[in-house]
């Protein structure tokens, strides 16, 4: 199994980004999909969840402001983010069972 984190990337406040998780050996639909951060010099938080049946979750902190998606033909799935802070800037790592991918940076600046 392969994850394949993509879309991070410099944005000002208050705008947004669309991360990818692109899946390979593993069905997306068939399990559910959680997407974590790591700020600089924290721990990594968990950020959001999608199951297998295509319930949300969402860490208070971007309740309201990201969603979550899935594009069963392109097994992959979206982490949308909206309203941007600061506090948002870090790696984004998607997460199936086992399997990470690699991590995508978003940097949110003013």
């Amino acid at each position: 199994v392969q994850l394949q984190a993509s879309g991070g990337g410099l944005v000002q406040i208050g705008g947004s980004l669309r991360l990818s998780c692109a899946a390979s050996e593993i069905n997306v639909s068939s399990t559910s999909m959680t997407w974590y951060r790591q700020a600089p010099g924290k721990e990594r938080e968990l950020v959001a969840r999608i199951s297998q049946r295509g319930g949300t979750y969402f860490a208070d902190f971007v309740k309201g402001r990201f969603t979550l998606s899935r594009d069963i033909a392109k097994n992959s799935a979206f982490l949308q983010m909206h309203m941007l802070e600061p506090e948002d800037t870090a790696v984004y790592y998607c997460n199936i069972q086992e399997w990470w991918g690699q991590g995508t940076l978003v940097t949110v600046s003013s």
